[in-house]
Formats: structure tokens, sequence, C-alpha cells
């Protein structure tokens, strides 16, 4: 056979990445629009429409599903017959793969990969170093498998080492309502049962690079315990009305995934992890002779939705005032017009240092009677004002939030899924309100920014604070002036309709 060459790697790599960052799977799409056809929820299905309108749009265009372009994770299973033609690692061609695609002109992705995680957190500015996998096996070709996570859902990997005669589906159904949305539902879990603590983990992650098969797998029935698992965790995990965006819903997963490996006597090591609306993930085998070649999907693929905005409320955020948001009810549709800063992690962490020391804003940065969106852009190309531009999980800033509507004058703050109770109790005391966009949306949400400008903080790279002007952003009210929250109201009033409750499980 011939020997494969360094080139061949990065080259299949990086496109590999940008195929990715533009194409959903194909079992994806089908499988959130039979969702979208059978929901209920008016809110679960306007969101999912959203993502269903945003991934043609970005199959089109050639942009980021998601402004969160993740971290890359590479499985390699290697032949044991393999001959290589250059004395490159492998590691680092997988690497150089990684850098050429996120630093692609025509569709640079964001990096959001942070060395000295403890300490200086910098930005390695092209997404590197990935997260690789690496596996012997028999033959002679090499099969790579290229995704690209996103913190929200990475975030709310969950691990536990029950005992042996502990009910997984119990520590499952325990578990999923405390992941919040952040993990931007409808999507999958992928779970490792077995093994050690770093096999369970593997596995879970692993697990959730096969194809969605949930479907075809209750039409035909249960084979094996692992298949009887995954369709009770399916129907069971649905069951508890989250749904879309945790806005309440019939559909919360699309598919479990289970991977499953022996395990000592003593334990029972049960690892879950979340892929979000953003599911990004391609396989393909090198064998000497070129590099790879990805199938292009077809449009056709895509449903034909269309979204409508109906008697949504319009308010221009230049002339808002704290009484008239006193006005905005939960669950209510807006559209904002006019400018608003942005901010997230590294900015608040700053904006409460630059307090604490008793100085001043910098200039530019005035949050009186304003909003600030809690988002990361992808840099823009071509023509773009601002690249993709979806909301981050707002729960991380939380903890700030006193502090903001305290010190600052903010009247209210936009990002994605729930706020916890910290940040309820001050938006219910300052009389403000939080707005949800759609997480999975960051192209659709882009074309609603006319304008941008870094106006602080430019060091921070993505984080930096931008001002933005916007024209028709739709949002949620997703915890109004009261705080009241639809996080929470939602999924309570969507279990109850469905009526398959699981049975209560003890803390």
């Amino acid at each position: 056979m011939n020997a494969i060459k360094a080139a061949d790697v990065i080259q299949s790599v990086a496109d590999a990445l940008q195929y990715i960052s533009y194409y959903h799977p194909p079992d994806f799409i089908k499988n959130v629009a039979r969702a979208y056809e059978l929901e209920e929820s008016s809110a679960a299905k306007d969101a999912m429409a959203q993502i269903l309108i945003n991934s043609r749009m970005c199959a089109e265009g050639h942009r980021p599903l998601c402004q969160d372009t993740g971290i890359v994770n590479v499985f390699v299973k290697v032949g044991m017959q393999v001959r290589w033609a250059d004395d490159m690692s492998l590691e680092d061609m997988i690497n150089e793969g990684v850098r050429r695609a996120y630093n692609h002109p025509d569709n640079k992705l964001r990096a959001s990969v942070l060395s000295d995680p403890a300490g200086a957190r910098k930005n390695t500015k092209d997404n590197t170093p990935a997260v690789i996998h690496v596996q012997l096996v028999p033959g002679h070709e090499v099969d790579i498998t290229v995704a690209a996570k996103g913190g929200g859902s990475e975030n709310k990997s969950k691990f536990v080492m029950l005992n042996p005669s502990d009910s997984i589906v119990d520590w499952v159904l325990k578990t999923v309502p405390t992941m919040g949305a952040g993990w931007c539902p409808p999507g999958m879990l992928g779970i490792g049962i077995g093994g050690t603590a770093e096999k369970a983990m593997l596995m879970a992650k692993e697990s959730l690079m096969d194809d969605i098969d949930m479907q075809e797998l209750i039409a035909r029935g249960p084979r094996n315990r692992i298949e009887e698992l995954r369709v009770e965790l399916y129907e069971k995990v649905n069951a508890l009305g989250i749904g879309a965006q945790g806005l309440g819903g019939l559909t919360t997963v699309l598919d479990v995934k289970i991977k499953d490996y022996p395990t000592h006597a003593a334990s029972l090591p049960v690892a879950m992890i979340p892929n979000c609306a953003a599911t990004r993930h391609v396989h393909f085998h090198l064998d000497g002779s070129g590099i790879a070649h990805l199938p292009v999907p077809k449009l056709e693929d895509w449903p034909k939705i269309t979204w409508s905005v109906g008697n949504a409320r319009r308010v221009n955020l230049d002339t808002v005032t704290a009484d008239e948001i006193q006005t905005w009810q939960p669950g209510e549709t807006i559209l904002l017009s006019g400018a608003m800063l942005t901010g997230r992690d590294a900015a608040h962490k700053r904006i409460e240092e630059i307090f604490a020391r008793g100085e001043a804003l910098p200039a530019g940065v005035d949050f009186t009677g304003r909003f600030i969106y809690y988002v990361g852009p992808v840099d823009p190309v071509r023509e773009e004002v601002v690249g993709p531009a979806g909301p981050t999980t707002a729960t991380r800033m939380d903890k700030f939030t006193e502090m903001k509507l305290a010190k600052t004058g903010l009247l209210g703050m936009i990002g994605k899924s729930e706020r916890g109770p910290v940040a309820i109790d001050a938006i219910k005391r300052h009389k403000a309100v939080y707005l949800m966009a759609v997480g999975g949306a960051a192209y659709l949400v882009s074309k609603a920014i006319r304008k941008a400008r870094v106006v602080a903080f430019e060091d921070l790279g993505m984080e930096a604070i931008h001002e933005f002007v916007v024209e028709d952003m739709p949002v949620t009210v997703a915890v109004d002036s009261r705080g009241v929250s639809v996080h929470d109201t939602g999924p309570r009033e969507w279990q109850a309709r469905i009526g398959k409750i699981p049975v209560k499980v003890e803390a």
C-alpha cells in the first residue's frame, strides 16, 4: 500500500473542521425536523424552527452553525500495518490541520482554547491543541473521526461512581434536570457505563459520534439490555418536559447513546455527556491515496420552514425605560432594535476588578439604561459586519449579576439558558429583565446585527466588549421584572401535560 503522507492528514483534518462548522449531520437534521413537526409547545417549536433555518443558512453560506466553534476532539484508529511517509508526529499533523481550519480566510472560526487554564488563561489564537485519542487496530488504513465540542454542552458533563446495586435510570433522571438548558437541547445524551472513571468518560464522548437511530431502534425493537436501556432513558428523559432550549416541550433528547465496558465487581462508573443543537462530527479514512473526500449534503435534506415573529413587541433599545420593561411578560417574543453592549466571563471579571480598585469603567463602556448581550462572536469575513453571534450560557454570569445591576444602571441582559436563584433574586430586586436568544441559531442572529465595534478590552479577543447596533433581533422574555422564569414554568407545565412523570427519585 501507499505510505500515508503528513500533508494528507493535515489537509483532511482541516477540511473536516471546515465542513462540520457549517454542515449538520443529515441524521440530525432529519430528527430535529421530525421533532419540530410533532412539537406542541409553541415556544419549543419556535426555537427548533430557528435552529433549522439557521442550519440551512449555514449550509448555503458556509459559515459556522454556532459562534462557539468548539474545542476539537479527534478519535484516530491507526492500522497496525500502516506506513507513514514523513517523520512528523500524528499529534503535530492533527494540530496543524486544526490551525489551518480555524484561520481559514474564507470561514474564520472562533479561537476558544486557552492555555494555562488555572492561571493566565491565554488564548492560543488558533484553537490548538486538539484533544486526541489514538487506538491501534488491525489493518492498513487510518480512520479518523473529527468533532468540535462547544463549551455549553461540555460544561454539563456528569460522572458518578454508583454502587453496583444502584439504578442508572434513577441517576440519569435525577441528574438531567440539574443540567439546565445550557447544553442547548434538543440534542443527544452520550452515556458510558463501566470500566474505570476515565474509560466511562471516554465512552460517553465517543458514543456521541454515532448516527441518530432512535426511531429505527424503536420501530424494530431492542435486541439487548443496552438497547432496552437506551429506549427507556429516551422516553423518560423526554417525559421530563424540559424541551427545546429548556422552554418546555415534548422533545429534550433526539437519542440516547450508550457504550459499556467490563468493570470491577465493586464499581459502577457512569458518565453522561450531552451533545447540543450544534452537533458537529464527521468520519473519514485515509489509505495513502490522497486526502479524504467528504460528501456534500443536498439542500433538499433541509425542511422548508418559514419563521414568523407574529405579533411580537418591537423595542427601541436607545429609548427603552425602566418603566417600560415592567410591562414585559414571561414567554413574550420581543424584537430588539438599537444599540447594546456585549460582555461575557472575562469582561465581567475585569469589570469587577475595576470596581474593586475604585476606578471608573473605560471610556465607551456605559451600561446606564442599556442591555448587555452575553456573546463572543466569530470574526467577520468578506462583507459581514460580524460573524455568527449567538448567545453564550447566561448562568456563568449569575455571580456577577448583582454587581452589574447595582453599580452600572444596567436594565437587562440577553443570553441563552436559564438563570439561577442568585441571578433571579438580583433581577427581581432591581426590577430588571433577562431575555433569551436561541442557542444554535448564531448565523441567523448575526443577520440582525447592522453595526459592530470593539469599545473596550480588545486584548480579550472574542471576549472583548463590543457595541452592536441591531435591527429586529428576536428574543424571548425568560425572566421578567418580578422574577418569573420561563425555564421554571415551561418544563413544569409540559411535564404535567405529557403525563408520564417518572417515579420520584430520592436525593
